[in-house]
């Protein structure tokens, strides 16, 4: 264990690194295309039609990168859960690249998946070329850990996704296995709290503390929330079908750009890119939206990650659904006013993100961590079980693949 620890140490800071500076990249071209060109040119840029241009612009450009640029963007993000077998270290460009150009260019998708892909590829590359081909798997579980621990500011966060992996050895006790990818998703949370401090917490009124009707109240939402996911879900292979009939990623992409550019019409800016800063101006300003404006925002981003994740962007699912339940959580307060703010958000992103991922600890690490009150563990705890119930046995949202 101690001798790993230099080499998870080196990953963890590196998965970081990689993805702090795809954010900065994607952020950069993000404020030029949606902010620096508009104001140069004399117009808004949530205009109707500069979100239909940019939308099918980028889908173009993705296109053209799968389509042409050795490495093809790596595997589609659709087909593998977040931590899948490691890819070869050549198609990292290409997955970066098209990753950078989604996340600039408005998709509904968020980072996780392609950094990931690309965090593995890259240290098992080196990994491999150090301590032979047998310690593959070592430095996928490092890699993993780190890029977890960078991307959600926690090491918790990678340890619970470890644990609900399959094909461990259970006679290893389990913080043996969890020893080295710890340290590494120390090393990516530190490296990233250090230089970028992200905040994924909403501005909520505090918890009041428990009453007996917030267990009703909880795992009514998280179960209405997961049925949103299940929707999702059901609709994501249909989608995914009819995509692959035009054959080409060029053809594909360009028409998934279009489509996304009529939705973020429809939804508003607000519906668009990966969805946590958008959660943020959700939750702050939903006292402007009426009850009919949400319930579009909510259907419209839904729609959106499953043509997004269908027609071949590079992304992941985990960052908008965590948007998608703060949705939820919010429409729910409307209709019934007495349910506290913090526990109706924390329990809609709990049932969206578990129907989506069937990540149970995931989620419940997301929920809390989105709302912040540790009152709120309680009732969030409670809740995950009838949304368990629920989507046990049932597809997530991974093509080709059944969990549960």
């Amino acid at each position: 264990m101690l001798a790993i620890t230099p080499a998870a140490i080196v990953v963890g800071v590196g998965c970081s690194l990689l993805l702090l500076v795809v954010s900065w990249l994607s952020e950069t071209l993000r404020h030029g295309l949606w902010e620096s060109l508009p104001r140069a040119w004399g117009f808004d840029g949530s205009t109707w039609w500069w979100i239909m241009l940019v939308l099918t612009a980028t889908g173009l450009a993705v296109g053209l990168v799968v389509a042409y640029v050795p490495g093809h963007a790596g595997p589609d993000p659709a087909t593998e859960e977040l931590i899948g077998p490691p890819h070869p270290a050549s198609t990292v460009p290409s997955v970066l690249l098209a990753a950078t150009l989604a996340l600039a260019g408005g998709v509904s998708l968020g980072p996780e998946n392609p950094i990931t892909a690309a965090n593995v590829a890259l240290a098992c590359a080196l990994g491999v070329a150090w301590r032979g081909r047998d310690s593959t798997p070592v430095w996928v579980g490092l890699a993993g850990a780190g890029t977890i621990g960078a991307m959600f500011g926690s090491p918790v966060a990678a340890a619970l996704v470890l644990s609900e992996l399959p094909g461990t050895d259970p006679r290893e006790p389990l913080w043996d296995r969890l020893f080295a990818p710890l340290i590494a998703a120390c090393a990516g949370s530190i490296t990233t709290l250090a230089l970028a401090q992200p905040v994924f917490s909403v501005d909520v009124p505090p918890y009041p503390g428990f009453r007996p009707v917030d267990i009703v109240s909880a795992g009514v939402i998280a179960v209405i929330a997961g049925l949103v996911g299940i929707a999702m879900v059901e609709v994501f292979p249909k989608m995914y079908g009819l995509f692959r009939r035009l054959r080409h990623p060029v053809a594909a992409l360009t028409c998934g750009g279009l489509v996304l550019g009529g939705l973020g019409v429809i939804g508003g800016q607000i519906t668009l890119f990966k969805g946590l800063s958008e959660m943020k101006e959700l939750v702050a300003g939903a006292a402007g939206y009426p009850t009919v404006n949400l319930v579009v925002i909510l259907l419209v981003k839904s729609v959106a990650v499953v043509v997004a994740a269908s027609c071949g962007f590079r992304g992941g699912r985990i960052f908008p659904a965590i948007f998608i339940g703060a949705a939820v959580g919010l429409v729910a307060v409307r209709l019934v006013p007495g349910v506290p703010l913090g526990l109706a958000i924390g329990c809609g992103v709990l049932g969206v993100v578990l129907a989506i991922t069937h990540q149970g600890w995931l989620s419940l690490l997301l929920a809390a961590t989105v709302v912040m009150d540790a009152r709120l563990l309680l009732p969030l705890c409670i809740a995950v079980l009838p949304a368990w119930l629920l989507i046990r046995g049932r597809p997530g949202m991974v093509i080709g693949k059944m969990t549960g």
